[in-house]
């Protein structure tokens, strides 16, 4: 069996996704597996993947077709059906450096009997060749995905989780007509037992698409309130300030009042911050829909 799983979810990326392909192909260590989950795309991407299937390409391909249900599902998905001891996600419009892999597995090798949840390494932005954001501390050898957020860190990072952990965080919940779900919700999870060992280097190349799901984050917040209620209340309960756990309670308002919960005071995790709350998530609900009016 090989050691890591890159999985891809897809939905409706056929063109970008042959390029995902692609920098598989020149990976200089091919100790993976390619796993596909098609999110119920349109675009009939497998007839490409199908050529690719049965190509001898050093690394096994798996692809699997599931109704359209967001990221999250995709990934709930994904976990189901992965089996080696890493896993690593490499979305549709991204791309991994030619020594990506290489670079993961050389740095499990040796920190793998230390007890990490696994890596954190870093993004490089396609359009800049340069790490999004900050790159990761020097001084040490392992963080937690929050720690490096709440201490000045910026920007995306990738993770690379062991299986067993990542398995045994509960699934993304899925909400009736709704199609988002934080991802940071099981890593959250994982980061209250585990830190990550940090691999300052690139192992993945980021290329933000106009229609992709951060640039439409404001859409996101109206359609999935749900969703967006559920994450904020995890946030409530893992914020490390009041500062956070105020700002989380405030969208946790704004999400309840746009799916017209009126349950969401005594379903809070803190009920008197919640009340004290109400004026602040009402007027930030009528500031996205302002935005998103104009």
């Amino acid at each position: 069996m090989a050691t890591l799983t890159v999985f891809t979810p897809l939905y409706n990326r056929k063109i970008t996704l042959k390029r995902t392909y692609e920098s598989l192909c020149r990976q200089t260590n091919k100790d993976f597996i390619w796993l596909i989950i098609d999110d119920g795309s349109t675009d009939n991407p497998y007839e490409e993947i199908e050529k690719w299937l049965a190509k001898d390409n050093g690394f096994k391909i798996r692809y699997i077709y599931k109704e359209n249900g967001g990221m999250h599902t995709a990934h709930n998905t994904a976990y189901e059906n992965i089996y080696t001891e890493l896993n690593v996600c490499i979305d549709s419009d991204d791309y991994m450096p030619d020594n990506a892999v290489e670079l993961i597995l050389d740095c499990w090798k040796e920190n793998k009997d230390k007890g990490y949840a696994g890596i954190i390494a870093l993004d490089y932005a396609d359009s800049t060749k340069a790490v999004i954001g900050k790159e990761l501390p020097k001084d040490k050898d392992s963080t937690t995905l929050m720690g490096y957020y709440n201490n000045g860190g910026v920007g995306d990072k990738k993770l690379i989780y062991r299986t067993d952990i990542i398995k045994s965080t509960p699934p993304y919940p899925v909400f009736e007509n709704e199609k988002y779900v934080a991802l940071a919700y099981k890593y959250h999870i994982i980061d209250e037992k585990y830190e990550l060992k940090i691999l300052n280097e690139c192992v993945c190349i980021v290329d933000y698409q106009a229609d992709g799901s951060t640039a439409n984050m404001l859409n996101q917040y109206i359609k999935n309130p749900k969703g967006f209620a559920f994450w904020r209340k995890e946030q409530m309960k893992h914020a490390v300030s009041f500062k956070q756990k105020v700002r989380a309670c405030i969208h946790y308002v704004s999400s309840s009042i746009i799916s017209r919960n009126k349950r969401f005071i005594s379903e809070s995790p803190y009920k008197f911050l919640t009340i004290l709350s109400v004026p602040f998530g009402a007027l930030f609900t009528l500031y996205i829909k302002a935005k998103l009016r104009n």
